[in-house]
């Protein structure tokens, strides 16, 4: 279960944004009558997204606005590490820990992290950054990486990590992709050596395919 921020550190009420509003009366009108609560991981998310983290009291608003129990809320809040209890900084990095990226030496970054933020779920003092070791982000390909927010960084070193980490606490923009000048997204290192005839590509190869004997003409559009 995540830990849940102490009660000194929970705001008295929440609100949505007028924006915030909007989405939530468009989203409802996704569901059938009687079946609001299925709305609850999309709202919980949404609060986060507003506020930074899910507070109690976006809980307590959004039970009441799906008419449902607050526990059942709370449950889900509670199961689903995605969702922060407690507040994080601007930048939550989520590094990946698995064999994939421990193996392409996650184990470095983490130690950047502690170097340059502190320990789990602890905010720089610009308020910037704060960071959690995570499972599986799915891009094993370009590990070692992190999750900043929504956006990727890929094929990371402990250098180009530290640059980024530190950019970010400056308030700096950081375009996220794949930090290896050598490659092209998921794309292996170096030139590509297959699949490099150009007619693969400019439509030759099927006007080719087109002309054969027993070819059957393409169906009418």
């Amino acid at each position: 279960m995540a830990e849940r921020s102490p009660a000194k550190t929970q705001p008295s009420s929440f609100a949505w944004t007028d924006e915030n509003a909007d989405w939530c009366e468009m989203t409802l009108g996704k569901y059938p009558e009687g079946r609001q609560a299925s709305a609850v991981i999309p709202f919980l998310w949404r609060a986060q997204k507003q506020e930074g983290w899910v507070t109690i009291a976006a809980m307590e608003h959004i039970a009441r606005q799906l008419s449902m129990p607050y526990i059942r809320v709370y449950e889900v809040a509670t199961f689903y590490t995605m969702f922060n209890l407690k507040p994080e900084g601007r930048y939550f990095v989520q590094l990946c820990g698995t064999t994939p990226c421990m193996l392409r030496g996650s184990e470095d970054l983490i130690e950047v992290c502690h170097e340059v933020i502190g320990p789990q779920h602890t905010i720089s003092p610009s308020g910037n950054l704060s960071w959690l070791e995570v499972e599986c982000l799915g891009a094993c390909c370009n590990a070692p990486m992190v999750q900043i927010n929504d956006y990727y960084y890929q094929d990371l070193t402990p250098e180009t990590f530290r640059d980024i980490l530190q950019r970010l606490d400056r308030g700096e923009y950081v375009e996220p992709g794949v930090f290896n000048e050598g490659r092209h997204t998921s794309d292996p290192e170096g030139d590509n050596t297959s699949l490099t005839d150009p007619a693969l590509y400019d439509g030759s190869a099927a006007k080719k395919i087109d002309k054969l004997p027993n070819a059957e003409p393409a169906p009418a559009e």
